[in-house]
């Protein structure tokens, strides 16, 4: 345990989970209030990874750090799921990419309302500067920890 630990304090690492563990169950809720109960967490976290247009299944299992036979697990009970649907790569005839279908397509406004909500929530309780502050810090520290950005 470290030091910061043995006195009460948190790890930054922790610290920047709690909230977002936070955040992720409240989504989870609100998706499951609205009917979609049947999606899990590590479906979900493949599904955050889907861009606009679609993404193949390895650029899926690198970016949520899954293997392509887990990413590609997730991605059947997706589409069994009807959130997401396999479609041919126009820039490339053998491949196919995974783009989000009409199903997951619902989900997609419920989760972005219930995100603007808490960080609305966060806002009133830090003060309007002190959360431009904590997004402008967090956006500095993703040039370093994602590699997708």
């Amino acid at each position: 345990m470290a030091d910061s630990e043995s006195n009460g304090e948190l790890n930054t690492g922790l610290l920047l989970y709690i909230p977002y563990r936070w955040l992720e169950n409240r989504v989870f809720d609100a998706l499951a209030k609205a009917g979609f109960d049947d999606i899990t967490t590590a479906q979900m976290k493949l599904m955050q990874r889907i861009g606009a247009n679609g993404t193949r299944l390895t650029e899926l299992a690198e970016q949520a750090q899954v293997t392509k036979q887990t990413a590609g697990f997730l991605v059947d009970q997706l589409e069994k799921a009807g959130c997401v649907e396999r479609v041919p790569d126009p820039t490339d005839k053998r491949a196919r990419l995974v783009r989000i279908a009409e199903r997951g397509q619902r989900a997609i406004p419920i989760a972005q309302a219930t995100v603007t909500g808490i960080e609305a929530e966060w806002e009133a309780h830090l003060g309007a500067a002190r959360m431009a502050q904590l997004r402008r810090a967090l956006t500095e520290l993703r040039e370093i920890t994602d590699p997708y950005a």
